[in-house]
């Protein structure tokens, strides 16, 4: 059962905890009368994305049978039959259409996961060969996300919130593009068809340009007239020591321990940007969610 279990990649299922953010950073994450259709929301966009990674494997056995680590997965291996995979994919889509209706009445929420579903379709099917609009599929994957759960949350989106997770998405994307440019150089393999549009230059670069960007939304973010007036503090920009803290950890990783190739995995075992996250988080509640406490007002 370990191998049918591994075909959902539940690791990966981390990338859906992106539909929090929004109620999170709305101060209306712990409303208990909206837990039961986040976790709805949560476990159908992970049914989606479950069904879109036995897609993608399906169609890329061959190529990640010459992959290290791919290799190993259930139908590289041989492990899980195609048949068995396919029936799984089909389950998984009826049950997340299910569930994203129990989360939304109004069938946006489903909007949302239709167009989530039909682009990383495309991008199995072929968007992911071009470079550049691989990984800006990813990255509008994670938009997808965070605009799901503002709509099941019933809460509203800043453009600043959109803009960041697109561009840590992207940051992130970019590192394990990097990483594959250099398995591709231990190896002698394209990894990826749309390599051949990337070097290192080119990804260094861009690393540099998009964390400082990063940093400076957030802050932007953090300071801005709007969030300042809907949030009701302006302490928020004290969680920017966190942020900076995490994006120079994930450069350190890529330029210095050249092991970026899986963010999940980075996030699952590197124990500085555990409690960087741990602290970023706890420091957004401390000022979102108790800054009505007396000693939080100094």
């Amino acid at each position: 059962m370990k191998y049918y279990f591994k075909l959902l990649r539940p690791k990966d299922w981390a990338k859906n905890l992106f539909l929090i953010v929004p109620s999170f950073f709305a101060g209306q994450f712990f409303v208990p009368s909206r837990f039961a259709v986040m976790i709805a929301g949560f476990v159908a966009f992970c049914c989606f994305a479950s069904s879109i990674y036995i897609i993608n494997d399906y169609r890329d056995i061959e190529d990640d049978r010459k992959h290290p680590v791919k290799s190993k997965r259930p139908l590289a291996s041989g492990k899980v039959k195609k048949p068995v995979a396919v029936t799984i994919c089909v389950c998984l889509l009826l049950l997340g259409i299910f569930l994203g209706l129990f989360a939304d009445h109004s069938f946006q929420f489903l909007f949302i996961l239709g167009i989530y579903f039909l682009m990383n379709l495309s991008y199995s099917f072929g968007l992911k060969n071009i470079a550049i609009l691989d990984i800006l599929v990813l990255a509008a994957g994670f938009v997808l996300r965070v605009k799901g759960g503002a709509i099941i949350a019933s809460v509203d989106t800043s453009e600043w919130l959109i803009i960041m997770t697109f561009l840590l998405s992207l940051f992130m994307a970019i590192a394990k593009r990097r990483d594959d440019l250099l398995l591709k150089g231990a190896t002698g393999t394209d990894m990826r068809k749309s390599m051949s549009g990337y070097n290192l230059d080119f990804l260094d670069t861009m690393l540099g340009l998009f964390s400082a960007i990063i940093i400076v939304a957030y802050i932007n973010y953090t300071v801005s007239p709007a969030t300042m007036a809907r949030l009701g503090t302006y302490r928020l920009y004290y969680s920017s020591l966190f942020v900076i803290a995490g994006v120079m950890r994930y450069l350190q990783i890529t330029f210095v321990l050249k092991k970026s190739g899986s963010p999940t995995e980075i996030l699952y075992k590197d124990f500085f940007i555990q409690i960087t996250l741990a602290l970023w988080i706890l420091s957004i509640y401390v000022i979102l969610y108790l800054r009505d406490v007396t000693i939080f007002k100094r």
